[in-house]
């Protein structure tokens, strides 16, 4: 016989194995407030965007030589402005009594052949060598991205005829004409920053160039084409913020090389005149003494090849830190 079972008994169905909303074991739930309830599913995902220059200077500031660098270059820029005017000597003051002495407490640098502090008249050039490399980086990244945008932009004849231009100031020895027209020109910080300027400008305008010919074909650009935009706005508003990477690094390595043949123009005598001080006339002042007293060619030889050394490490650093490449969201 079939076991009868009674109405308690009977099997459950689906609707009693559901779980009754609101009872828990016939009692009835306690509802909790509804932020002890919700549960992020977005745990551990960082939904923060950082702007491209916190991502910049993040990337940098990861660049140990860089950043050394960087503050080696501030500290050296602190003290030729500020130890020439805490010393008690002008760099044109000139004491017989102290003809070509070496280091010691009162000259730390020792003094030159007639008497002048060679400390201030280093930390005066170092002044003047920076001023000049500062002014031959804005006037050459200025020319450079002008000519280089026209060029890329409008392509065509346009493009021909100033890559002709670029690179006829590429082949011309830089250094013959640096000589002859510094014989001219030359007598001056800001003669000397011109003619520099006028022969370093092709390098910057190639590297505009190539970008603004990647750049112009872009749907960004071909957009605003379409829309009217005239061809300055596009090229100020949206090609040339997308080039800032590449042209803040070509400038910054200008520096080293304006310093560089700055020094070399005024060891050679075509330079900046004495008694203005440079740290390149100050080292062709000192050949002579290069036997006797090395301290003196030495020590602002050694500032030329510092300085030299750092702006190159720092555009390392800022190449690496504004590398589209390794841009992050």
């Amino acid at each position: 016989m079939s076991e009868q079972l009674r109405p308690d008994q009977a099997p459950a169905t689906s609707e009693d194995a559901a779980p009754r909303v609101g009872t828990i074991d016939s009692q009835p739930a306690t509802t909790a407030p509804a932020q002890d309830v919700i549960v992020d599913e977005r745990e551990g995902i960082s939904f923060t965007t950082r702007s491209f220059g916190r991502q910049t200077w993040d990337r940098f500031r990861r660049h140990k030589v860089a950043m050394f660098a960087a503050a080696l270059l501030i500290l050296l820029a602190i003290s030729f402005w500020v130890a020439p005017v805490l010393s008690p000597y002008g760099f044109r003051d000139i004491d017989v009594a102290a003809m070509r002495q070496g280091p010691s407490i009162a000259h730390p640098f020792g003094t030159d052949q007639i008497g002048r502090d060679l400390m201030v008249r280093t930390f005066h050039g170092g002044r003047f060598s920076l001023r000049i490399a500062l002014v031959v980086a804005l006037l050459t990244t200025l020319i450079g991205t002008i000519i280089g945008s026209i060029a890329g932009y409008f392509g065509g004849v346009v493009d021909t005829l100033l890559s002709q231009v670029i690179n006829l100031f590429l082949i011309v020895p830089a250094l013959v004409v640096l000589l002859v027209v510094g014989v001219r020109y030359g007598a001056s910080p800001n003669g000397i920053a011109i003619i520099l300027a006028f022969l370093l400008w092709p390098g910057i305008a190639r590297v505009v160039r190539g970008l603004f010919l990647q750049y112009r074909e872009q749907e960004f650009v071909l957009a605003a084409k379409a829309a009217g935009a005239r061809a300055p706005r596009i090229i100020v508003r949206h090609i040339l913020p997308n080039t800032f990477g590449p042209i803040i690094v070509n400038a910054t390595l200008l520096i080293g090389t304006a310093i560089i043949l700055e020094s070399t123009l005024s060891f050679l005598g075509v330079g900046v005149t004495p008694p203005t001080p440079t740290l390149g006339n100050l080292v062709n002042e000192a050949k002579g003494a290069i036997d006797s007293r090395p301290s003196t060619i030495l020590i602002p030889g050694g500032f030329v090849v510092l300085i030299a050394l750092c702006v190159n490490f720092l555009g390392d650093g800022l190449r690496d830190a504004l590398d589209p490449t390794t841009r992050k969201g």
